[in-house]
């Protein structure tokens, strides 16, 4: 054990860079992965037209044939690494997935690569739990402790970035979609159909909401796929969990079930969203002056107490030195 710690004590910079190197490498293998980026669409018209396309698509570069061989390795080791984490229900399966999905993760093997990630995440914390603490102690039941506590750190770590994910990805979507839905309003009463609408508004937003802009992107070819209309409209407030946008799909498809008029249900829904809206930002601002109280009693109440206080307490006690007759 001594030469042990001696080897880690003369080596003290390998495990901060093999840790930076591990975070690092699983980090960017679950942005590849899980960012859907599908390259089979260009090697079709790579096929199609080889010597077309701009020129930008004749020559892969190594780095990109680098990248695809990398995610082809964890494809296949996603599997083997999330099946000991793999819910044994359809239906834990599903919910998984449709976490995966609020937060923009659609691809088929988003569950598989999270699952995986957890599992090498949580091998990791345990690893430098257990190195950190014998870089100082030895093997007692505190270092169990240690470890323990590493490893569940990084098992629920996915979790909390996937929570952060999806509360960034909502909101986006929730303060978005009143503009929207007022150029939608436009569109319609300008005498475009509500695909034709959906259509138009999403290259309208598309630079400053581009969450939302993706979405109407997915349902509109959905839709030209040939999907039924009322499918597109439920997948599109199911998927993301946003209660205003789902409230509006069924709106929609309430309105094209009954023949009412969709630009009059349009201009209600946006302007019920927009004072939720509105009441949402007045309730974040009377919280201020909650949230305020911490800082103000930990950081500024103590200088100020300090700058009011010290002065006469200086004074009160040279007072009560003199009077006992103090040097």
């Amino acid at each position: 054990m001594n030469i042990f710690g001696e080897i880690l004590g003369g080596a003290s910079w390998l495990l901060p860079v093999a840790v930076f190197g591990v975070i690092l490498f699983g980090v960017w293998a679950a942005i590849s992965l899980l960012a859907d980026r599908d390259e089979r669409p260009l090697d079709r018209l790579r096929r199609l037209n080889p010597a077309g396309l701009g020129g930008g698509l004749q020559a892969e570069p190594t780095v990109l044939k680098q990248q695809n061989r990398m995610q082809e390795i964890l494809e296949l080791a996603a599997p083997a690494l999330s099946k000991p984490l793999m819910p044994k229900s359809e239906y834990e399966q599903s919910q998984l997935k449709l976490r995966l999905a609020t937060a923009g993760w659609r691809s088929d093997n988003a569950v598989p690569v999270y699952l995986g990630l957890k599992l090498v995440l949580t091998l990791v914390g345990g690893v430098i739990g257990a190195f950190t603490y014998l870089q100082s102690n030895g093997i007692s039941l505190k270092f169990w402790g240690v470890t323990c506590m590493c490893a569940g750190a990084g098992f629920y770590l996915p979790d909390i970035v996937l929570s952060w994910l999806r509360k960034r990805r909502q909101d986006a979507i929730f303060f978005s979609l009143p503009d929207a839905l007022d150029l939608m309003v436009v569109c319609v009463e300008a005498g475009l159909g509500l695909d034709a609408a959906m259509r138009r508004v999403s290259e309208e937003i598309g630079s400053r909401a581009h969450v939302l802009s993706n979405e109407l992107d997915l349902a509109n070819l959905q839709i030209q796929m040939g999907r039924p209309r009322r499918e597109v409209l439920h997948d599109l407030g199911v998927r993301n969990g946003v209660d205003d946008l789902r409230s509006l799909s069924a709106i929609l498809i309430q309105a094209d079930r009954f023949g009412s008029s969709i630009a009059q249900a349009l201009r209600v829904q946006a302007d019920s969203m927009r004072t939720r809206r509105k009441q949402q930002a007045e309730e974040r601002a009377q919280k201020c002056a909650v949230k305020l109280l911490i800082p103000l009693i930990l950081f500024i109440f103590p200088g100020v107490f300090v700058v009011l206080v010290g002065p006469a307490g200086i004074m009160i006690a040279r007072n009560l030195d003199t009077a006992t007759g103090g040097g």
